[in-house]
């Protein structure tokens, strides 16, 4: 099937081809339009941007959007990627998620280096791959929140910990 997005692609619209990709169409084409183009002009199924099938709503991105409609939300990894994408993609006042910042750096410095948006996508699935992995990783390191929260390690002692953690 052909997927139709802006071109010029950023957060929102290099994450939405690798879940795509990855989970809902793994022969998807894509195609890249100017901003300005009506979506009902379009022939395949168009994301972030305005007017189409799949867009942000309220305070999601696309990208959990589209978690929300393929019932991929019950994937925790998938969820706190999707959260990271968000924050990354437009950013609240106070980010919650120190990786968001990463993100945007690294898909920027993609953004600015690699003008044709195939090969953007070629570049980004390894990081969303990773980030995914990531997630997958945090998730299940994450104790369920019981009442009082334990107490955090002194400076001292995360790095200690560190340096005693195997490469």
């Amino acid at each position: 099937m052909k997927w139709v997005t802006r071109r010029n692609l950023h957060i929102d619209r290099t994450a939405c081809p690798w879940l795509i990709r990855a989970y809902i169409d793994p022969q998807a084409e894509f195609a890249f339009v100017p901003a300005g183009t009506d979506p009902a002009t379009l022939d395949g199924h168009s994301f972030d941007m305005r007017g189409a099938e799949y867009s942000h709503e309220g305070p999601k991105c696309t990208f959990e959007v589209m978690l929300e409609r393929h019932r991929l939300d019950g994937d925790p990894a998938l969820v706190e990627m999707g959260r990271i994408i968000r924050d990354a993609d437009v950013p609240p006042r106070r980010t919650t998620r120190p990786e968001a910042a990463g993100l945007d750096a690294l898909i920027r410095g993609i953004q600015l280096t690699t003008p044709d948006d195939h090969e953007k996508l070629r570049l980004t699935g390894p990081l969303y791959d990773a980030l995914y992995a990531y997630c997958r990783a945090k998730v299940a390191a994450t104790p369920p929140s019981h009442g009082t929260p334990r107490p955090r390690l002194r400076f001292s002692r995360r790095v200690a910990a560190h340096l005693d953690e195997d490469e």
